[in-house]
């Protein structure tokens, strides 16, 4: 019968006497150029090898072959000057070598891209081996290895003669297509290793033998023949530089999101006045946190027309029931959406934000959470719940406030669609970007109150000032099918529609 046992094992008591037998587990194999690097490793390499004196000369052609190799993928003629890089090594010091290597870690990390530790990190956390499986030489790429996490290291081996020098053969196979694959047939046989319970990753179709001998390959930023190679066996396919399930064009290599901002332009949108001001504080690069208040289902238009103007993308955080929608989801998870479930209180919407600040994106989050509705939605006093500011606690991103005034002219609440048709007279869209928020990080209360007094000093002024409003304006803040007590909206916890 089985009993208690450490996780990886077996345990059996049979007759009064427990066996213990190591079971087989998966592990994730990851090659390294244009799939965790942005580029190629050779390129950061060389230069150090050279810097150091370890070899004296750039080898005739080298530069043209990488920009070829890092544009279109992984190609024959690098693999010859890989090939005769073994025997150009001859008499040099394997010491100096891992000396070199050490020098170059810094560089190989700025490449990574910045999604592949966090696809690392979620194979490590369900218990796999996370394995580098490269062409390039060992000496070169442990110590990058080892700086990044990675259990071990699966690469071309040049041998030494006793003396610690190269001595232009190879110890063992020569670590690209079927020679990759069958290292890693060996490793996994020598460490308990179960390839059909195993993740490959890989940008080139030469990699195909190690993607076909796993249960679970995995297409990252593949190459002309690979994107075909994957259509046909049906292997997904991803980028390490952008989120999972975030669709980029081929060929152009832009996300779908930036190449739907180059449409937000004013001329896109006939049906509305804009006013954009104030996009000088969006950072042009880097991790940042935009915040805004919530006023219509077209307030993302609204944020996306300020973003747009920058170049780059932005992650919206949404409500599940938008990702639910059978059209409308998988555009938003394409897009780079996050989804948020706002019913059971978990962590996970927040975590994947704190990935994309990580990554160095930027996250649009609205922190009222739902549009308010009733006497609530002219209230003056802006409430939000705290997740934008415990994100800027763990990350100090900067916090970007932007006011939205007008868009419920567009799309009100109780309407299903913007409206289309006004051209004539259009309502006027105005959104105003602030500086980063004053951050005191000293109290979530505290700061999500700083954020929304901030959102709030940049609406216009009759966005500050108390009102009464009319029968007409307050059935436009409420669903078409609103079944509630509209007494009871002004105490409703902001972020909750029920």
């Amino acid at each position: 019968m089985f009993v208690g046992a450490a996780p990886g094992t077996a345990r059996f008591a049979f007759n009064g006497t427990d066996l213990t037998f190591a079971t087989m587990t998966g592990a994730a194999f990851f090659d390294l150029d244009r799939t965790l690097l942005s580029g190629a490793s050779a390129h950061v390499v060389s230069k150090v090898l050279r810097e150091t004196g370890v070899v004296n000369r750039e080898v005739p052609g080298e530069g043209i072959l990488y920009k070829v190799f890092e544009t279109f993928g992984e190609n024959l003629p690098s693999m010859v000057l890989g090939r005769q890089a073994v025997v150009a090594m001859r008499g040099h010091s394997r010491a100096e070598v891992r000396a070199a290597a050490e020098t170059a870690v810094d560089g190989l990390v700025s490449l990574m891209q910045p999604y592949a530790r966090s696809v690392m990190k979620k194979h490590a956390d369900e218990g796999r081996k996370v394995v580098l499986a490269t062409t390039t030489p060992r000496d070169l790429i442990e110590p990058f290895a080892h700086a990044v996490g990675f259990d071990a290291v699966i690469a071309t081996t040049y041998a030494v003669d006793a003396d610690g020098t190269y001595n232009g053969e190879l110890d063992g196979p020569y670590v690209w297509s079927r020679g990759k694959r069958d290292a890693v047939r060996d490793w996994s046989l020598m460490n308990n290793i179960d390839l059909a319970d195993s993740w490959a990753y890989s940008d080139s179709v030469f990699d195909e033998p190690l993607l076909a001998s796993v249960g679970h390959p995995v297409c990252v930023n593949p190459d002309f023949r690979l994107r075909l190679m994957a259509a046909a066996r049906r292997w997904p396919v991803t980028n390490f530089d952008v989120p999972d399930g975030v669709a980029k064009i081929p060929v152009v290599g832009l996300e779908a999101q930036q190449l739907l901002m180059k449409f937000a332009r004013p001329e896109t949108f006939p049906y509305a006045k804009w006013v954009v001001t104030g996009t000088e504080n969006i950072p042009r690069d880097g991790a940042a946190i935009i915040v805004a208040n919530h006023r219509s289902y077209f307030d993302i238009a609204a944020v996306s027309m300020a973003v747009a103007r920058t170049g780059r993308a932005v992650r919206f955080l949404g409500k599940k029931e938008v990702f639910d929608a059978p059209v409308i989801g998988p555009i938003a998870s394409a897009l780079g959406g996050i989804r948020v479930d706002r019913g059971t209180g978990s962590n996970e919407p927040l975590r994947a934000a704190e990935e994309a600040i990580a990554a160095g994106d930027m996250v649009a989050m609205m922190p009222q959470g739902t549009i308010p509705r009733g006497r609530a939605f002219f209230d003056p006093v802006l409430k939000g719940r705290w997740g934008a500011a415990k994100l800027a606690h763990g990350s100090r991103a900067p916090v970007i406030p932007v006011g939205i005034w007008g868009t419920e002219n567009v799309w009100p609440r109780n309407a299903k669609l913007p409206n289309f048709t006004n051209i004539t007279s259009p309502p006027t869209i105005v959104v105003t970007v602030g500086p980063p928020v004053q951050m005191q990080y000293d109290d979530l209360d505290a700061d999500t109150k700083r954020m929304m007094e901030a959102i709030s000093a940049l609406l216009p002024p009759e966005g500050r000032e108390t009102r009464e409003p009319t029968e007409d304006e307050l059935r436009r803040t409420f669903p078409s099918n609103y079944k509630g007590n509209p007494d009871a909206e002004d105490d409703r916890r902001p972020g909750f529609d029920s």
